[in-house]
């Protein structure tokens, strides 16, 4: 089997699994707030993490040096990850996914800042395309920008300064000693967070399952991206990771009777357009 046709069962594991999270995280969402499903997210990544570390022996990777670092990165997705579950029951699931699909965008946007990097001219193209993307998906004039629409499109922020963040730390970091600070410091985030009211709404019968399948999923997604883009150039692994966007529209309208939008599919493949062109223009 080719390296590009192992990559492309990964990237069908990772889109399997983006979509799992979406769904049971809207599934949870009208009976745990945010914060506590981040909490049991991250308890489980904690499982997770600890189990390899120790059938592995990868605990001796974890360091201190770039502990602040660790933080940034972690109160950076911890904000994205809350307002992406925030969203999820407030708008539809392909308009969530359409502009989280604005990452790219931003990291170039945000790359002078972080990493002190000079935005290329083809970098201020595929930005003007990827803006031009978000403004069909969201319509402003025409439809009204709730605060569902204004938490997804904070959320594409949040994820690209982790994306920053995480690029910085890989320079002396393992990929385990990210996962376990990610675990670890926003299970910590989380439990503070929810129990700012004294009250934390344990799991039950019904939200248990999906839990796992939130805490299982998100780790598992990451996992198959990386190793895709590990076999695969990022040119041939992101076209295939814009598949996760007709699949939720076909995922929110058997399931939650969502109407079909052909102007988020269509905002959809600028923004996809604009993340290509600058994927194609850094090879």
């Amino acid at each position: 089997m080719s390296d590009h046709s192992k990559a492309l069962i990964w990237m069908i594991g990772a889109i399997a699994s983006f979509t799992a999270m979406a769904v049971a995280g809207r599934e949870v969402s009208f009976q745990l707030d945010t914060f506590e499903i981040m909490t049991y997210r991250s308890l489980i990544g904690i499982a997770i993490v600890c189990l390899y570390g120790m059938a592995t022996g990868a605990f001796s990777q974890i360091g201190t040096k770039r502990l602040s670092l660790h933080l940034l990165r972690n109160i950076a997705h911890f904000v994205g990850q809350n307002l992406w579950f925030f969203a999820l029951p407030l708008i539809p699931l392909a308009q969530v996914f359409a502009l989280e699909f604005t990452v790219p965008i931003w990291v170039i946007l945000l790359t002078p800042f972080v990493l002190s990097d000079k935005i290329t001219k083809t970098g201020i193209i595929a930005a003007v395309i990827g803006f031009i993307g978000i403004l069909v998906v969201t319509r402003p004039g025409v439809m009204d920008i709730n605060v569902g629409i204004i938490a997804a499109a904070t959320a594409a922020i949040g994820f690209a300064l982790t994306a920053l963040f995480t690029r910085r730390l890989m320079q002396t970091e393992t990929v385990f000693a990210v996962l376990f600070y990610l675990t670890v410091m926003q299970a910590v985030f989380g439990i503070i967070c929810a129990g700012w009211d004294a009250t934390i709404t344990l799991p039950d019968p019904t939200t248990a399952p999906f839990l796992l399948v939130i805490g299982a999923a998100g780790l598992f997604a990451h996992l198959c991206l990386t190793n895709a883009l590990a076999l695969a150039p990022a040119s041939t692994v992101m076209p295939i990771d814009f598949m996760r966007l007709p699949i939720i529209a076909v995922v929110g309208m058997l399931f939650y009777n969502e109407p079909f939008d052909e102007f988020i599919l269509i905002g959809g493949a600028i923004i996809f357009a604009a993340n290509y062109l600058n994927i194609r223009a850094n090879r």
